[in-house]
């Protein structure tokens, strides 16, 4: 809900997040209307206490490419923290392609890329353009296994909220090569997953948190809790996956 909150809401949750992560890395999502406001959210993160950025292309204008890596390389030279590229065209309009990473490759402060294009064959031309560069992770969550399968390094997930031993033991059974134990896992999720592939996934998913004891439905407006039918067919996704909850493999 990037889009819903001032600067200073965002550096106030990151200060919270620092607060209770115990050590682990926080990094506060630049998304902001202008190169401007993003060059000043990056150094305003990292007065604050972040551990890295994840920077969007700037957000309603629709950059062609000229504009798009000119405004993450004055994002990357307004901080000195570490960036991860999230690349998410069907979103936001604006595609990140693996001739362009090739540029991004030369600024050694991005190091990983969230992947959500939802075109599993964009993580194969990636490596074919830039190797290893950087660290590949999938931002869709009905494509995570697949990405894993085709050399991502991890998963940037969103039903974690609700089923996170569900989500980590996939990853880790992945990174074991245990695939068949990974399939099966991820075909039950599979209908949760697919929450997160929808224009109200910050709805869908705030329901299933809260369903599962995790957290509350508030949404900001625009946005509003689902209701009706869109509110009854989430709830029974989200039943179904918690009647049919499988034993997690040992790891």
């Amino acid at each position: 809900e990037a889009s819903t909150l001032t600067a200073e809401e965002k550096l106030a949750i990151l200060k919270t997040a620092k607060e209770v992560a115990g050590g682990k890395p926080v990094l506060l999502t630049v998304a902001e209307d202008s190169t401007r406001a993003a060059e000043a959210l990056a150094r305003a993160a990292h007065a604050a206490g972040a551990d890295g950025l994840m920077v969007l292309p700037a957000m309603r204008y629709v950059s062609d490419a000229r504009e798009t890596l000119n405004h993450y390389h004055r994002v990357a030279d307004a901080s000195p923290l570490p960036i991860m590229i999230y690349n998410n065209p069907v979103a936001y309009g604006v595609n990140i392609t693996p001739a362009m990473y090739a540029d991004l490759a030369r600024e050694t402060k991005f190091v990983a890329i969230k992947e959500s294009s939802g075109d599993i064959r964009t993580l194969t031309d990636i490596l074919n353009a830039v190797g290893r560069r950087f660290a590949l992770f999938s931002g869709v969550d009905d494509l995570a296994l697949e990405s894993l399968m085709m050399g991502a390094d991890g998963w940037v997930a969103g039903l974690v909220v609700a089923f996170p031993a569900e989500t980590v033991a996939i990853y880790r059974l992945a990174q074991a090569g245990r695939w068949e134990e990974a399939r099966a896992l991820y075909r039950w999720f599979a209908p949760l997953l697919h929450l997160d592939v929808s224009m109200k996934l910050v709805q869908n998913l705030k329901l299933a948190q809260s369903l599962v004891g995790q957290g509350s439905e508030h949404v900001r407006a625009p946005r509003m809790p689902l209701a009706g039918e869109e509110r009854e067919r989430v709830e029974a996704i989200v039943r179904a996956g918690l009647a049919t909850r499988p034993a997690l493999p040992s790891l």
